[in-house]
């Protein structure tokens, strides 16, 4: 008989197996930022940095690169990032989530 394991969803995407990469976000300047979540849509960032809705921003990942993003919400949770849902959004995604999910050597 096959045992059943119960995933549990802490509301954010890091897991044991994922590994938090700090990227890079660029508004008026350069500032570390925690990567949360990312889809082919968008990303939350955890940062210092100082931002409001509509602002448009890079993000940098060491891995995926880096991507134009606009600020579609800013709380305590973080900072909302939408993306424009395209080919090379969701490339990004997959690329970020994969080497997140590699060990280091």
């Amino acid at each position: 008989m096959a045992r059943r394991y119960r995933v549990q969803n802490s509301g954010s995407m890091a897991s044991p197996w994922r590994r938090r990469r700090m990227c890079v976000i660029h508004a008026d300047g350069p500032a570390p930022a925690a990567l949360d979540r990312v889809s082919g849509r968008g990303a939350i960032v955890r940062s210092n940095i100082e931002t409001q809705c509509g602002a448009r921003v890079t993000l940098v990942h060491p891995s995926a690169g880096e991507i134009a993003a606009e600020v579609h919400a800013v709380s305590d949770a973080g900072i909302e990032l939408s993306f424009a849902g395209d080919e090379t959004a969701v490339a990004f995604a997959l690329t970020a989530i994969a080497s997140d999910m590699t060990r280091a050597n």
